[in-house]
Order: structure tokens, then sequence, then C-alpha cells
């Protein structure tokens, strides 16, 4: 006789009007990643949609897991900067341990570029200015995102960060010793913590390059990350290869904040504030919207 074993669930696959937990309720999955599924539900506390961030349920009991959900509340709840993402609840024990965040209107700056191609200097330069006053405030915290990519970034007005599932403390990343973030976004010192040195804010300043990098070309500065079980040079190719130069249409001033902010030595990136200030005169320079074709035309 041959007995069946059940296999674990590994997503919740809730339908519209499931319960995640009382007072929230499932309307539709999003998608999510290897330890979670990301549902836009309905918060009856909040009379609002949010995001909820939910354990998988093979994973419900899995302390490593519920460490980083209980360290990504934390940081949440610790920030307050108009360019990250707000926490609003957290339930980190039971059937269903998750968090719930706000739900952001506008695409992931990795789909825009996907479906439409590289941001116009129009849209570019303003996404720097703000992405790098998010990673100032990071770093006047004592804080690491680690993790900054075009999927983290969302396309709002005004954009912004997601994703502290990997933040750290500087503190905490400094005694790093494995490799942490996204293979074609981590700075040389994330890929090779032992070899290149510590890993501090100047990690968050290269995420940011890389992302502004593909926002502005729509490829990487270097070959296509290798699988994980490639020699280390091959699965981190920013290891050994030199960044590519930008295209000469982009403008001189925002080529040169771009190339700064991804020196292979950390010492020789800029500060997120040197990276603003760098951009702010391109910003400043602009067109500005005539006031006459905002307007709205009355009795007509």
């Amino acid at each position: 006789m041959t007995t069946m074993t059940a296999e674990p669930m590994t997503t919740w696959d809730l339908d519209e009007g499931d319960e995640i937990a009382p007072g929230l309720t499932a309307l539709k999955r999003l998608g999510g990643g290897t330890r979670y599924d990301a549902y836009l539900a309905f918060s009856d506390h909040l009379h609002a949609v949010v995001v909820a961030k939910v354990v998988r349920p093979h994973l419900v009991e899995d302390e490593r897991v519920l460490r980083g959900l209980a360290g990504e509340w934390d940081m949440l709840q610790r920030l307050n900067h108009p360019v990250i993402m707000r926490g609003f609840d957290a339930v980190l024990d039971g059937p269903r341990p998750h968090i719930v965040v706000e739900h952001l209107e506008g695409p992931r700056l990795s789909s825009l570029v996907r479906r439409y191609g590289p941001l116009p200097a129009e849209q570019l330069v303003p996404l720097g200015v703000q992405l790098a006053s998010a990673v100032h405030y990071l770093t006047n915290e004592g804080i690491v995102h680690l993790d900054i990519k075009p999927s983290n970034t969302i396309m709002g007005a005004p954009p912004r960060m997601i994703d502290f599932s990997v933040a750290l403390t500087f503190d905490e990343a400094a005694d790093v010793t494995g490799t942490v973030g996204t293979d074609a976004y981590m700075a040389p010192e994330q890929a090779d913590p032992t070899r290149r040195g510590p890993i501090g804010p100047a990690a968050d300043v290269w995420g940011l390059g890389v992302t502004l990098y593909r926002a502005a070309t729509g490829v990487l500065p270097y070959s296509k990350p290798g699988s994980d079980a490639a020699p280390r040079e091959e699965r981190w190719p920013q290891l050994v290869e030199p960044v590519i130069p930008l295209e000469a249409s982009i403008p001189p001033a925002v080529t040169d904040a771009i190339m700064w902010s991804l020196a292979f030595d950390p010492a020789d990136r800029p500060t997120p504030a040197e990276l603003s200030d760098q951009l702010e005169p391109v910003l400043g320079a602009m067109p500005k919207p005539r006031l006459s074709k905002l307007k709205p035309r009355l009795g007509r």
C-alpha cells in the first residue's frame, strides 16, 4: 500500500474577501518573494487599502524569517521620510505573521523602464535628487538599506523607496561577512566584504548609482551577473569589470554624478548630499511648465 504525503503549502493562495487577520481582508495577490506573499488588502482599522506582507505558510515557524520580519518592522517604525514607504501595523506571530504597509500608487521603476525604455532627463534628474534625499536621511539615521534597485523604487509623486527586509544599522553592516542584497546592484564591498572592507553607507550610494544608470540607459553598467553557483568574478562582474561609459546624450553633470557614485573604492564615492548637489543645478536649469498650460479652461 502506498502512503501519500501531502506537500506543504508554500503560498497562501487567498481569494478576494478572505481574512488575512482580524480586520484585514485580502483583495488580490500582488506577488512575493521566497519568504513572503504580498497582498493588496483592506484594513478596517485604517479604513483604507494597504499592502500586507505575509510570511509564507511553510515558514511561519522559521525563527530566521520571523526575526527578519521583526527587523523590517523595527526599521519602518523608526523611519519617517517623504520618499520612504510607511509601515502601519505588524503581527509577528500566530498563524499568519505579517506587516501592513502603505499601498503606493504608481509602477515600479523596473517595470517602467522595461515597458517604455530609459527615462528622459526630465524624469531621471528629479528621481536622482529625491532618492539621494532618502539615502541622506538613512545615513543620518545610521541605517543602510542594502537593496536599492529599480524594483524597490515606486514611481509615484514623490517616488518611494520600499523593502527594508535586509536593511541594517551601521554596526550590523560592518560585521557582515557574507553577501547581502541583490547581485546586480551590490557594491563591490557587498559582494566581497572580507576582501573589500566593511559595508557602510557608501554601499547605498553604489546601489543608487546603478539604479540611476539603469533608469538612464535601460541596462546595467557591467555584464549581467552569473548564477549563484558561478565563480565569484562571474557572479559579480562589478568586482572585475570597469563601468561602461554612459551615452553622450545624457547631460554631462548627470553622467558625472552617476559615474562618481560607481567608484570602485567606497571612499571615492560621493555622500548622498554631494550627489544631490551635483544634480540640483541640472534640475534648476530645466524648463518649468508654463502656468497658462496648467490652468483649466473655464466656460468652454
